[in-house]
């Protein structure tokens, strides 16, 4: 699970995040959506322990991420919006870096990565320089990492960009089988038709501060018209 508790971000006179507080339990989707600038790529560096907030606490699985970092890291996988790769290494060797810095055993990591790179139609290229891969490869590249050692928690900040409908597919069943497996799953998207699909809660985050939160019905109860799509429900509360 995740909870955030009051968790502040600033720079100089710019509050980047303000005062958050949010509970997400074990095996939730959870979709964090907003404008551009308004806080969610900052949102998602402090839940993964990338970013130190200004004040306010993240707690990983009970964990405080501030107190017991390294601890509270070994529970998240973690799907960057733009992925940071080696590319002089093959994709089986990135795999093998990921799942060292997370203690896998040799045993355990041979079947984890076939694994892996089957779920993500990488296995033709395991062997192949990273450098070779397309973009949507390379994101892929990086799910598969960032689940090779069973995390209970996934932070991913805009999983489907660069992904190929037959990819986009099989990242939202994924999601829906680990999140049924008791993964817990925060996830920012502009893709808000894969929100509205997938996602069991849904948090709007505008300036800083967030604005709604609820399943996709209950937002759109909050501005009287249930028959609205997510996009609808968006543009009105964000220009509220």
């Amino acid at each position: 699970m995740i909870e955030l508790k009051d968790l502040t971000k600033r720079y100089s006179n710019l509050v980047a995040v303000n005062n958050l507080n949010l509970m997400i339990p074990k095996g939730e989707i959870f979709g964090f959506i907003g404008p551009n600038g308004a806080g969610k790529t900052t949102t998602i560096n402090m839940i993964g322990g990338i970013l130190a907030p200004t004040s306010g606490s993240v707690m990983i699985c009970g964990i405080n991420m501030e107190s017991y970092p390294e601890k509270a890291k070994s529970k998240i996988g973690f799907i960057p919006e733009r992925p940071y790769l080696y590319e002089k290494l093959t994709g089986m060797e990135f795999l093998k870096f990921i799942a060292d810095l997370y203690g896998v055993g040799d045993d355990i990591f041979l079947i984890k990565s076939r694994e892996k790179l089957k779920m993500f139609f990488l296995s033709d290229w395991s062997d192949d320089l990273i450098e070779s891969y397309s973009h949507g490869m390379k994101q892929r590249l990086v799910m598969a990492a960032a689940l090779v050692h069973d995390p209970e928690v996934i932070i991913v900040d805009e999983p489907m960009v660069g992904l190929d409908p037959l990819a986009i597919k099989m990242v939202k069943n994924l999601f829906q089988r680990l999140a049924k497996k008791g993964v817990t799953i925060f996830m920012s998207t502009h893709t808000l038709k894969v929100a509205e699909d997938i996602c069991d809660r849904i948090g709007i985050i505008h300036k800083g501060s967030l604005i709604a939160t609820g399943t996709p019905e209950d937002l759109k109860r909050n501005i009287n018209e249930i028959d609205a799509d997510l996009e609808q429900v968006f543009i009105r509360l964000t220009e509220e």
